[in-house]
Protein backbone atom coordinates (compact mmCIF):
# COMPACT_ATOMS: atom_id res chain seq x y z
CA UNK A 1 0.00 0.00 0.00
CA UNK A 2 0.97 3.67 -0.27
CA UNK A 3 1.60 5.98 2.68
CA UNK A 4 3.32 9.23 3.65
CA UNK A 5 6.62 8.19 5.22
CA UNK A 6 8.95 10.18 7.44
CA UNK A 7 12.35 8.53 6.98
CA UNK A 8 13.86 10.78 9.63
CA UNK A 9 12.95 13.95 11.55
CA UNK A 10 13.29 16.53 8.79
CA UNK A 11 11.57 19.43 7.01
CA UNK A 12 8.14 18.76 5.50
CA UNK A 13 9.48 18.59 1.94
CA UNK A 14 11.39 15.45 2.89
CA UNK A 15 8.20 13.45 3.45
CA UNK A 16 7.84 10.63 0.92
CA UNK A 17 4.78 9.13 -0.76
CA UNK A 18 6.04 5.56 -0.76
CA UNK A 19 5.28 1.87 -0.32
CA UNK A 20 4.64 0.76 3.26
CA UNK A 21 3.76 -2.67 4.72
CA UNK A 22 0.04 -3.39 4.96
CA UNK A 23 -1.36 -4.00 8.46
CA UNK A 24 -2.37 -7.54 9.43
CA UNK A 25 -5.71 -8.44 11.01
CA UNK A 26 -4.49 -10.27 14.12
CA UNK A 27 -5.91 -10.58 17.61
CA UNK A 28 -7.98 -7.48 18.45
CA UNK A 29 -6.79 -5.49 15.44
CA UNK A 30 -9.31 -3.90 13.07
CA UNK A 31 -7.96 -3.16 9.57
CA UNK A 32 -9.62 -0.17 7.93
CA UNK A 33 -9.71 0.85 4.27
CA UNK A 34 -9.07 4.55 4.77
CA UNK A 35 -11.37 7.02 3.03
CA UNK A 36 -10.61 10.27 4.91
CA UNK A 37 -7.64 11.39 7.00
CA UNK A 38 -7.66 14.33 9.38
CA UNK A 39 -4.76 16.80 9.28
CA UNK A 40 -3.69 18.23 12.62
CA UNK A 41 -1.15 20.82 13.74
CA UNK A 42 0.84 18.28 15.84
CA UNK A 43 1.36 16.11 12.72
CA UNK A 44 3.60 18.80 11.24
CA UNK A 45 5.56 19.17 14.46
CA UNK A 46 5.94 15.41 14.84
CA UNK A 47 7.60 14.78 11.47
CA UNK A 48 10.11 17.54 12.17
CA UNK A 49 11.01 16.20 15.62
CA UNK A 50 9.43 19.23 17.33
CA UNK A 51 6.66 17.42 19.21
CA UNK A 52 6.83 16.05 22.77
CA UNK A 53 6.59 12.51 21.37
CA UNK A 54 9.41 11.26 19.13
CA UNK A 55 8.62 7.86 17.59
CA UNK A 56 11.26 5.58 16.11
CA UNK A 57 11.97 6.35 12.46
CA UNK A 58 10.86 5.65 9.81
CA UNK A 59 7.18 6.14 10.59
CA UNK A 60 3.86 7.18 9.07
CA UNK A 61 2.23 10.20 10.75
CA UNK A 62 -1.52 10.71 11.23
CA UNK A 63 -3.82 10.48 14.23
CA UNK A 64 -7.35 10.10 12.84
CA UNK A 65 -9.04 8.29 9.99
CA UNK A 66 -12.47 7.25 8.80
CA UNK A 67 -13.39 4.48 6.39
CA UNK A 68 -14.73 0.93 6.23
CA UNK A 69 -13.58 -2.20 8.01
CA UNK A 70 -11.59 -4.38 5.61
CA UNK A 71 -10.68 -7.21 8.00
CA UNK A 72 -10.78 -8.08 11.70
CA UNK A 73 -8.59 -10.15 13.97
CA UNK A 74 -9.85 -13.40 15.47
CA UNK A 75 -10.48 -11.77 18.89
CA UNK A 76 -12.45 -8.79 17.60
CA UNK A 77 -16.09 -8.93 18.70
CA UNK A 78 -17.58 -5.48 18.07
CA UNK A 79 -16.88 -4.91 14.37
CA UNK A 80 -17.47 -6.67 11.08
CA UNK A 81 -16.18 -6.26 7.54
CA UNK A 82 -17.99 -3.38 5.83
CA UNK A 83 -18.77 -1.34 8.97
CA UNK A 84 -18.35 2.44 8.59
CA UNK A 85 -15.94 3.49 11.33
CA UNK A 86 -13.59 6.16 12.58
CA UNK A 87 -10.44 5.51 14.54
CA UNK A 88 -7.98 7.38 16.73
CA UNK A 89 -4.31 6.44 16.32
CA UNK A 90 -0.96 7.36 17.78
CA UNK A 91 0.63 7.08 14.31
CA UNK A 92 -0.05 5.61 10.90
CA UNK A 93 -3.07 7.54 9.62
CA UNK A 94 -1.54 8.97 6.43
CA UNK A 95 -1.98 5.70 4.58
CA UNK A 96 -4.35 3.68 2.41
CA UNK A 97 -4.97 1.18 5.21
CA UNK A 98 -4.51 1.25 8.98
CA UNK A 99 -4.54 -1.41 11.66
CA UNK A 100 -6.06 -0.25 14.94
CA UNK A 101 -6.84 -1.91 18.27
CA UNK A 102 -10.61 -2.29 18.43
CA UNK A 103 -10.79 -0.16 21.59
CA UNK A 104 -9.76 2.88 19.50
CA UNK A 105 -12.40 2.31 16.80
CA UNK A 106 -15.99 3.57 16.82
CA UNK A 107 -18.88 2.95 14.46
CA UNK A 108 -20.19 5.95 12.56
CA UNK A 109 -23.92 6.56 12.56
CA UNK A 110 -25.77 7.65 9.44
CA UNK A 111 -25.53 11.42 9.10
CA UNK A 112 -21.86 11.64 10.10
CA UNK A 113 -19.57 11.97 7.08
CA UNK A 114 -15.98 10.80 7.10
CA UNK A 115 -14.83 14.43 6.96
CA UNK A 116 -16.93 15.37 9.97
CA UNK A 117 -15.78 12.27 11.84
CA UNK A 118 -12.13 13.25 11.41
CA UNK A 119 -12.86 16.76 12.67
CA UNK A 120 -14.79 15.47 15.68
CA UNK A 121 -12.02 13.11 16.81
CA UNK A 122 -9.04 15.39 17.47
CA UNK A 123 -10.09 19.03 16.93
CA UNK A 124 -13.50 18.85 18.57
CA UNK A 125 -12.29 16.21 21.02
CA UNK A 126 -9.51 18.53 22.21
CA UNK A 127 -11.77 21.56 22.55
CA UNK A 128 -14.54 19.60 24.27
CA UNK A 129 -12.15 18.11 26.84
CA UNK A 130 -10.57 21.52 27.37
CA UNK A 131 -13.84 23.33 28.01
CA UNK A 132 -15.71 20.58 29.85
CA UNK A 133 -13.18 18.75 32.03
CA UNK A 134 -10.33 21.27 32.28
CA UNK A 135 -12.14 24.61 32.01
CA UNK A 136 -15.37 23.65 33.81
CA UNK A 137 -17.21 26.09 31.55
CA UNK A 138 -20.64 27.02 32.89
CA UNK A 139 -23.72 28.48 31.17
CA UNK A 140 -23.62 32.27 31.20
CA UNK A 141 -19.83 32.50 31.56
CA UNK A 142 -17.64 34.39 29.09
CA UNK A 143 -15.31 32.28 26.96
CA UNK A 144 -12.49 33.81 24.92
CA UNK A 145 -11.14 31.69 22.05
CA UNK A 146 -7.82 32.55 20.41
CA UNK A 147 -7.05 31.17 16.95
CA UNK A 148 -10.81 31.07 16.49
CA UNK A 149 -10.75 30.18 12.78
CA UNK A 150 -8.49 27.14 13.10
CA UNK A 151 -9.85 23.61 13.51
CA UNK A 152 -9.73 23.59 17.33
CA UNK A 153 -10.74 27.26 17.48
CA UNK A 154 -13.91 26.80 15.43
CA UNK A 155 -14.67 23.75 17.56
CA UNK A 156 -14.19 25.75 20.78
CA UNK A 157 -16.50 28.51 19.55
CA UNK A 158 -19.26 26.05 18.65
CA UNK A 159 -18.83 23.92 21.77
CA UNK A 160 -18.79 27.03 23.95
CA UNK A 161 -22.14 28.07 22.49
CA UNK A 162 -23.51 24.55 22.93
CA UNK A 163 -22.52 24.75 26.61
CA UNK A 164 -24.31 28.08 27.04
CA UNK A 165 -21.38 30.49 27.16
CA UNK A 166 -21.00 33.98 25.71
CA UNK A 167 -18.15 33.55 23.23
CA UNK A 168 -15.53 36.13 22.30
CA UNK A 169 -13.54 34.94 19.28
CA UNK A 170 -10.11 36.30 18.33
CA UNK A 171 -8.73 35.84 14.81
CA UNK A 172 -6.07 37.57 12.73
CA UNK A 173 -7.73 38.51 9.43
CA UNK A 174 -11.11 39.61 8.14
CA UNK A 175 -11.64 36.25 6.46
CA UNK A 176 -10.83 34.35 9.64
CA UNK A 177 -12.96 36.70 11.72
CA UNK A 178 -15.87 36.01 9.35
CA UNK A 179 -15.35 32.26 9.87
CA UNK A 180 -15.45 32.75 13.65
CA UNK A 181 -18.62 34.84 13.39
CA UNK A 182 -20.29 32.21 11.20
CA UNK A 183 -19.32 29.58 13.79
CA UNK A 184 -21.50 31.44 16.29
CA UNK A 185 -19.21 33.83 18.18
CA UNK A 186 -21.03 36.66 19.96
CA UNK A 187 -18.08 39.06 19.70
CA UNK A 188 -15.20 38.89 17.20
CA UNK A 189 -11.89 40.69 17.77
CA UNK A 190 -8.46 40.96 16.17
CA UNK A 191 -5.17 40.69 18.05
CA UNK A 192 -4.34 44.43 18.08
CA UNK A 193 -4.74 45.98 21.54
CA UNK A 194 -6.26 42.71 22.69
CA UNK A 195 -6.07 43.49 26.41
CA UNK A 196 -8.04 46.74 26.00
CA UNK A 197 -10.49 45.11 23.59
CA UNK A 198 -11.21 42.29 26.05
CA UNK A 199 -11.70 44.77 28.88
CA UNK A 200 -14.29 46.62 26.80
CA UNK A 201 -15.98 43.43 25.57
CA UNK A 202 -16.40 42.13 29.14
CA UNK A 203 -17.37 45.45 30.73
CA UNK A 204 -14.19 45.33 32.81
CA UNK A 205 -15.08 41.98 34.44
CA UNK A 206 -12.58 39.90 32.47
CA UNK A 207 -12.75 36.47 30.86
CA UNK A 208 -14.06 33.47 32.81
CA UNK A 209 -12.47 30.84 30.55
CA UNK A 210 -9.75 31.45 27.96
CA UNK A 211 -8.87 28.91 25.25
CA UNK A 212 -5.34 29.52 23.98
CA UNK A 213 -3.75 27.41 21.23
CA UNK A 214 -1.60 30.37 20.14
CA UNK A 215 0.73 31.45 22.99
CA UNK A 216 3.15 34.35 22.52
CA UNK A 217 1.95 37.92 22.98
CA UNK A 218 -1.71 36.89 22.87
CA UNK A 219 -1.18 34.79 26.00
CA UNK A 220 0.33 37.84 27.70
CA UNK A 221 -2.85 39.79 26.93
CA UNK A 222 -5.03 36.96 28.24
CA UNK A 223 -3.01 36.66 31.44
CA UNK A 224 -3.98 40.28 32.19
CA UNK A 225 -7.60 39.86 31.15
CA UNK A 226 -8.85 37.06 33.37
CA UNK A 227 -11.85 37.36 35.68
CA UNK A 228 -11.86 36.32 39.33
CA UNK A 229 -11.72 32.50 39.53
CA UNK A 230 -11.03 32.34 35.77
CA UNK A 231 -9.43 29.40 33.99
CA UNK A 232 -6.76 30.07 31.36
CA UNK A 233 -6.42 26.93 29.24
CA UNK A 234 -3.04 26.23 27.63
CA UNK A 235 -3.71 24.27 24.43
CA UNK A 236 -0.54 24.89 22.41
CA UNK A 237 1.84 27.44 20.91
CA UNK A 238 0.91 27.93 17.25
CA UNK A 239 2.68 31.31 17.26
CA UNK A 240 5.95 29.47 17.88
CA UNK A 241 6.62 31.40 21.10
CA UNK A 242 6.19 29.76 24.50
CA UNK A 243 5.20 32.60 26.86
CA UNK A 244 6.21 33.20 30.46
CA UNK A 245 3.50 33.70 33.05
CA UNK A 246 3.60 36.61 35.53
CA UNK A 247 2.47 34.43 38.43
CA UNK A 248 1.63 37.45 40.58
CA UNK A 249 -1.41 37.98 38.35
CA UNK A 250 -2.78 34.54 39.24
CA UNK A 251 -2.52 35.51 42.91
CA UNK A 252 -4.14 38.94 42.59
CA UNK A 253 -7.04 37.71 40.44
CA UNK A 254 -7.18 34.19 41.89
CA UNK A 255 -7.35 32.52 38.49
CA UNK A 256 -5.95 29.19 37.35
CA UNK A 257 -3.66 28.30 34.46
CA UNK A 258 -4.63 24.82 33.27
CA UNK A 259 -2.72 22.57 30.88
CA UNK A 260 -4.68 20.61 28.27
CA UNK A 261 -3.01 17.48 26.86
CA UNK A 262 -5.83 15.72 25.08
CA UNK A 263 -3.70 12.86 23.73
CA UNK A 264 -2.67 11.76 27.22
CA UNK A 265 -6.27 12.16 28.42
CA UNK A 266 -7.53 9.65 25.84
CA UNK A 267 -5.01 7.11 27.15
CA UNK A 268 -5.43 7.76 30.88
CA UNK A 269 -9.22 8.20 30.95
CA UNK A 270 -10.60 6.15 28.02
CA UNK A 271 -14.10 5.85 29.49
CA UNK A 272 -14.45 9.62 29.93
CA UNK A 273 -13.10 10.10 26.40
CA UNK A 274 -15.71 7.67 25.04
CA UNK A 275 -18.48 9.56 26.86
CA UNK A 276 -17.18 12.85 25.43
CA UNK A 277 -17.25 11.45 21.90
CA UNK A 278 -20.80 10.18 22.38
CA UNK A 279 -21.88 13.66 23.44
CA UNK A 280 -20.08 15.30 20.51
CA UNK A 281 -21.66 12.95 17.97
CA UNK A 282 -25.06 13.67 19.51
CA UNK A 283 -24.44 17.41 19.22
CA UNK A 284 -23.41 16.98 15.57
CA UNK A 285 -26.54 14.99 14.74
CA UNK A 286 -28.64 17.64 16.52
CA UNK A 287 -26.89 20.44 14.62
CA UNK A 288 -25.38 22.03 17.73
CA UNK A 289 -21.89 21.72 16.26
CA UNK A 290 -20.96 21.65 12.58
CA UNK A 291 -17.33 21.20 11.50
CA UNK A 292 -15.98 23.68 8.95
CA UNK A 293 -14.18 21.61 6.30
CA UNK A 294 -11.89 23.93 4.37
CA UNK A 295 -10.92 21.39 1.77
CA UNK A 296 -10.16 17.80 0.85
CA UNK A 297 -6.78 17.10 -0.78
CA UNK A 298 -4.98 14.05 -2.20
CA UNK A 299 -2.75 12.20 0.24
CA UNK A 300 0.17 12.97 -2.07
CA UNK A 301 -0.12 16.66 -1.07
CA UNK A 302 0.31 15.98 2.66
CA UNK A 303 3.58 17.92 2.93
CA UNK A 304 2.28 21.14 1.40
CA UNK A 305 -0.98 20.92 3.35
CA UNK A 306 0.91 20.47 6.62
CA UNK A 307 3.02 23.51 5.76
CA UNK A 308 -0.09 25.65 5.41
CA UNK A 309 -1.47 24.37 8.72
CA UNK A 310 1.80 25.13 10.53
CA UNK A 311 1.87 28.62 9.00
CA UNK A 312 -1.64 29.20 10.41
CA UNK A 313 -2.97 29.67 6.91
CA UNK A 314 -5.78 27.12 7.21
CA UNK A 315 -9.38 27.91 8.12
CA UNK A 316 -11.32 25.11 9.76
CA UNK A 317 -10.44 21.46 9.15
CA UNK A 318 -8.38 20.03 6.29
CA UNK A 319 -8.81 16.42 5.20
CA UNK A 320 -6.70 14.13 3.00
CA UNK A 321 -7.90 11.28 0.79
CA UNK A 322 -5.80 8.29 -0.34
Amino acid sequence: MKAIVARDFAPLDKLEYADWPEPAAEGRTVVIDVETIGVNFPDGLLVQGLYQMKPPVPFVPGMEVAGRVAAVGDKVTGFAVGDRVAALLQLGGYAEKVGVHESAVMKLPEGISGEDACALLVAYGTSHYALKQRGRLKPGETLCVLGAAGATGVAAVQIGKAMGARVIAVASSEEKQRTAREAGADVVLGYDNLKDALKEATGGKGVDVAFDPVGGEAFDALSRSMAWDGRLLVIGFASGAIPKLPVNLTLVKSYSVVGVFWGAFTQKEPQVYAENMKELIGWRLAGKVRPVIEGVYPLTEAGSVLGRVLDRGATGKIVLRP
